[in-house]
C-alpha cells in the first residue's frame, strides 16, 4: 500500500512532541558513542529504587525518501507507561549518508525493584530498516531484545550491529542443542571473531573470509555458563545464532532474541521471563466487599524452582497472597490468590503489589499490580464507541473487564440459546448454570481407528433442527466430523478422508439445514511460488444424513477446482448456508497471473439435497480485489424470506455486496455488485443477518492517522449494518488498535437465537517485542443487544439469558 509522504522538517514534529513526555534533540558531540543496532525491539531493565535514566539514540540511514521517526515507550513492571518519546526524522535528503545522532531521555522514579521495559518502534517502518538505534542507561542490569514486525515466513531476528570502529560483544544464553553461528557483512580488515564463555575462556575462533564466517558448536561444549560472548573486533556485522536469532519448533525460548553488548549488564531474564502475570489487573467490587484475584507464577527453566510471594501495599490494604511460596517443576505454571477488601467508598481505588522472587536467585525480583476499585466496572455497561486500546492497557486495565466464562474462542448458541465454544483443547458448554467440559477429547483419544490426539481445525460449532452438535476437524492426514445427539454427553467421530482445510455451516441468523449441516473440505492442489497469496484448492462438500441414530457421510461432491479455499483466520466468513433442502455455497477462484482480471471472481451456487444436483451454473456475482489473494474469501447469509446476501472478499480494498433476485436460489439472478462504502481498506468478513433482516458486518479496516498524530496508519475493528431496503450505513469503529502499523483482531462475528450480536476478538500486533512480552491470549468479547445501536463487553449474566 502506498501512503503519501509526509514533510520531513523537524519543526513539523514539535506539535507532536508536545504530546509526549520527552523531546529529542540532535547530539553535537558524543564522548562515547553507544552501540547502534538495526531493527526494532527494546530492552528489559532490572531497575533498583531511585531514578532510572534511559537515553535512546537514533541515526537515519537516509536511503529512502520516506521519513524515519522513532517512537519509544518506557513502562514499569506492571506495564503502566512511565515515559514516552519521539525522535523525528533528520530532514536530510535521500542518499546523503548516515545522519547525525539524535537523543531522547526517558526517566522514571523507581519505588521498588522490578523489570522495566523499553519499547522501540518506527512509524511506518515495522522492520526498522530506515535508521539505527541504541541506548545508554544508568541501570546496571539490562538485556536487549532485537525484534521487528512479522514477516510471512519463518521467524528470524538477525542482530544488525551498526557501531563504529570499536570492538563489540554479543552476549547470549546458549541453547543445549548444537549452535550454528553465522556472521556476515563484516568490515574488510576483520580477520577473525572469538567466542568466549562467561568466565572469559575461549570456546572457538572464527576465521573470516570475504566478510563472513560460520562455526557450529557441538553439544559436547559445556553449557553451564550463564552466557557466552561473541567478540567482534569492530562493531559492524550481521549476527545469526541458533537459539538466539532463529529457533527450532520445540525451542522453549523461541522468538526471543535476548542479548546484551555488555557482559556486565547480563541478568537471568531468559530463564525467568513471565515470572508473574498478568502484570497489571484491575478488579471492581462493591465498597468493602472482599476482592479475590488470581495471578500465574511461571517457571521458564528446565529446573525445578521455588518462588516466594509477598504483598507490598499500604497498611490499610489488608491484602494477603496465598500460598506465600510455590514449587514449580520445569516450565510449570501455578496460581496464587490475592485477597483484599475493596475500598470503602465508590470511586476509590488502591494499588497492591505482589512481589515474586526466585529463592535460588533472590537478586532477581519483580512484581505485578492489583488495582482494587470500589463500584461497578465500566465493562458491565454500554460504552461509547470506539474502544481505544492503549499500549499495554487493554480491556481489563481500561474498563475492568473480567470474564467469568471461557474465552479461548467465539461462542455459538444451540436451539435453546445455550452457549457452547471450543477451547484450545476441549469443548465447553454452559449447562445448569455452570461451564462444563464435554467429552469429545476423551472420545477422540479412545478412537484408535482415527488416532486423533487433540482438537485442531476450525473453531465453528454447528447444530441441526434436532439440536444435535457438529464439529468439523482435521488431523495430520484426515478430515473429521464429530457428532453428538445427546446434548454433548457423548460424541462419535467420522473419518471424511484425506486431510484438508475444513468448514461447516454455522448459524448466521436464519439458516437451518434439513439434515446434518454441510461440511466443506478444501484440498490444496497448487502453491504458486511466484505469487505468494495464490494457493489453489479443490473445494468439495459433504452432505451427511442420519440413519438409525448414526451419520451416513456419503461421497464428497465436487464444488469447484482452482478455488482459494475456505477461511478460518479472522472473520471466519460463512461459505455455506441452508434452508430446507437448498444448500447455498460461495467461493472465490484463482485466475491466470498473466491475465488476472479485476479481482477474485466470486461465485454462488445452490445445491438441492432432494434432487442431488446443482441448480444451473454457478453465478458470478462480482470480484474481490486484488486478484489471486487467499485473503479474499467471500461470505454469504440468508434472510427470513430466503433471499441470499453475499459479499466479495478483499485484501485492503472495499467489499462489494450483491443480493439474489429470488429467494432460495442462486440461479435466478443477482443485483449488480456495489461497494458497501467508498474507498474503504477492508479485510476479513464477518457477516450475519438478524431477526429484522438487517445485515451486520464486522471487519478489519486500515485507517490513516489524523493530525496532530504522527503520520502512519493503524488497524480498527469496524462495524457496518444494512437495514432492509436501505443502503449500507457509515462504518463505526468498535476497537482501535493500541499500536500503529500492521495489526489484526482474529475477530468472529456471531448471533444468538435472540438476535443479539457477539464479537469475539484477540488483538495481535505485528511487533514481536509487544507480543513476546505478553503470556497468553488477549481475547475479549463484546455484544450488542439492540441490533448494533449500543455495545458492551460481555459478562457472565449476558450468556445466561
Amino acid at each position: 500500500m502506498t501512503m503519501p509522504r509526509a514533510r520531513r522538517t523537524i519543526s513539523n514534529w514539535f506539535s507532536v512532541l508536545a504530546l509526549v513526555l520527552a523531546v529529542a534533540w540532535p547530539c553535537t558531540a558524543l564522548a562515547d558513542e553507544p552501540m547502534m543496532i538495526g531493527g526494532c525491539g527494546g530492552a528489559y531493565l532490572l531497575a533498583e529504587p531511585g531514578e532510572l535514566v534511559v537515553d535512546v539514540f537514533k541515526r537515519d540511514r537516509n536511503t529512502t525518501d520516506k521519513p524515519s521517526i522513532l517512537k519509544a515507550m518506557l513502562v514499569g513492571p506492571d506495564r503502566q507507561i512511565v515515559g514516552q518519546a519521539v525522535i523525528p526524522d533528520d530532514d536530510r535528503p535521500k542518499d546523503s549518508g548516515m545522519g547525525p545522532f539524535f537523543k531522547a531521555r526517558l526517566t522514571a522514579k523507581v519505588e521498588r525493584q522490578g523489570i522495566y521495559v523499553l519499547n522501540v518502534t518506527f512509524a511506518e517502518d515495522r522492520y526498522g530498516d530506515r535508521a539505527i538505534w541504541g541506548l545508554t542507561t544508568n541501570c546496571p542490569r539490562y538485556l536487549i531484545e532485537s525484534s521487528r514486525g512479522h514477516r510471512d515466513r519463518r521467524h528470524e531476528e538477525p542482530i544488525v550491529l551498526a557501531g563504529g570502529d570499536q570492538p563489540a560483544d554479543v552476549c547470549f544464553h546458549p541453547q543445549a542443542d548444537p549452535i550454528r553461528i553465522d556472521v556476515s557483512a563484516l568490515p574488510a580488515n576483520v580477520e577473525k571473531l572469538t567466542l568466549y564463555d562467561a568466565a572469559g575462556q575461549t570456546l572457538a575462533e572464527l576465521p573470516v573470509a570475504d566478510g563472513k564466517t560460520s562455526v557450529t558448536i557441538g553439544p559436547d561444549v559445556p553449557r553451564d555458563a550463564p552466557f557466552w560472548r561473541l567478540r567482534l573486533p569492530r562493531g559492524k556485522g550481521v549476527v545469526e545464532i541458533d537459539g538466539l536469532t532463529r529457533w527450532g519448533s520445540n525451542d522453549p525460548d523461541a522468538d526471543q532474541c535476548l542479548w546484551t553488548p555488555d557482559a556486565s549488564t547480563w541478568f537471568d531474564l531468559p530463564a525467568l521471563h513471565w515470572l508473574i502475570t498478568p502484570y497489571h489487573r484491575v478488579l471492581y467490587r462493591q465498597p468493602g466487599d472482599t476482592l479475590t484475584a488470581t495471578f500465574d507464577i511461571y517457571n521458564h527453566t528446565g529446573e525445578s524452582r521455588t518462588i516466594d510471594l509477598a504483598i507490598e501495599a499500604d497498611i490499610n490494604a489488608n491484602a494477603q497472597v496465598t500460598p506465600a511460596q510455590v514449587e514449580l517443576a520445569p516450565y510449570q505454571t501455578a496460581q496464587v490468590v490475592v485477597t483484599c477488601p475493596a475500598p470503602s467508598a465508590a470511586g476509590q481505588s488502591r494499588d497492591i503489589h505482589i512481589r515474586a522472587t526466585p529463592r535460588n536467585n533472590p537478586q532477581f525480583s519483580t512484581y505485578a499490580t492489583l488495582t482494587a476499585a470500589a463500584g461497578q466496572a465500566p465493562a458491565m455497561r454500554s460504552f461509547d464507541l470506539p474502544l481505544k486500546l492503549l499500549p499495554y492497557q487493554h480491556e481489563n486495565q481500561l474498563l475492568g473487564y473480567e470474564p467469568s466464562y471461557p474465552n479461548d474462542w467465539e461462542m455459538y448458541f444451540d436451539l435453546n440459546n445455550q452457549p457452547i465454544m471450543r477451547s484450545n483443547r476441549d469443548i465447553l458448554a454452559l449447562r445448569d448454570g455452570g461451564w462444563t467440559t464435554l467429552p469429545l477429547r476423551q472420545t477422540a483419544q479412545g478412537k484408535d481407528d482415527l488416532g486423533y490426539p487433540k482438537l485442531r481445525g476450525i473453531s465453528k460449532i454447528a447444530f441441526d433442527s434436532d439440536n444435535d452438535i457438529y464439529i468439523a476437524d482435521q488431523d495430520a492426514d484426515k478430515t473429521l466430523l464429530w457428532h453428538s445427539s445427546d446434548d454433548g454427553k457423548s460424541f462419535e467421530g467420522y473419518d471424511l478422508g484425506p486431510q484438508g482445510a475444513v468448514d461447516i455451516e454455522h448459524f448466521t441468523g436464519h439458516n437451518m439445514p434439513s439434515g446434518p449441516p454441510p461440511v466443506l473440505r478444501a484440498i490444496l492442489t497448487e502453491v504458486d511460488e511466484a505469487h505468494f497469496w495464490r494457493k489453489l484448492s479443490r473445494l468439495e462438500m459433504f452432505l451427511p444424513r442420519k440413519q438409525d441414530g448414526r451419520l451416513v457421510i456419503g461421497e464428497p461432491i465436487l464444488v469447484a477446482e482452482g478455488t482459494l479455499g475456505v477461511g478460518s483466520h479472522s472473520g471466519i466468513p460463512a461459505a455455506v448456508v441452508s434452508r430446507g433442502s437448498k444448500v447455498h455455497l460461495i467461493w472465490g477462484i484463482a485466475t491466470d497471473p498473466d491475465k488476472p482480471g479485476p479481482g477474485v471472481p466470486t461465485y454462488v451456487a445452490t445445491y438441492d439435497r432432494d434432487t442431488q444436483q446443482f441448480e444451473g451454473e454457478p453465478a458470478l456475482i462480482g470480484y474481490g480485489e486484488p486478484p489471486n489473494d487467499v485473503h479474499n474469501r467471500p461470505s454469504i447469509t440468508i434472510d427470513s424470506k430466503g433471499y441470499l446476501h453475499a459479499l466479495t472478499g478483499t485484501h485492503s480494498r472495499t467489499f462489494y455486496y450483491a443480493r439474489s433476485l429470488q429467494p432460495d436460489t442462486a440461479a435466478a439472478g443477482w443485483t449488480e455488485a456495489a461497494p458497501v462504502a467508498d474507498g474503504l481498506r477492508q479485510t476479513y468478513i464477518g457477516l450475519v443477518c438478524d431477526q429484522d433482516d438487517t445485515l451486520h458486518l464486522v471487519y478489519r479496516l486500515w485507517a490513516d492517522h489524523q493530525p496532530p498524530a504522527l503520520p502512519g496508519l493503524h488497524a480498527e475493528l469496524e462495524y457496518q449494518r444494512k437495514k432492509p431496503g436501505q443502503p449500507w450505513e457509515a462504518p463505526r469503529a468498535l476497537v482501535i488498535s493500541p499500536l500503529d502499523d500492521y495489526s489484526i483482531f482474529y475477530h468472529r462475528l456471531g448471533i444468538d437465537r435472540l438476535g443479539r450480536l457477539f464479537v469475539s476478538y484477540d488483538y495481535w500486533s505485528t511487533y514481536w517485542f509487544y507480543r513476546n512480552d505478553h503470556r497468553g491470549a488477549r481475547r475479549a468479547m463484546m455484544m450488542s443487544p439492540d441490533g448494533g445501536d449500543t455495545w458492551k463487553l460481555v459478562d457472565g449474566a449476558d450468556l445466561s439469558r
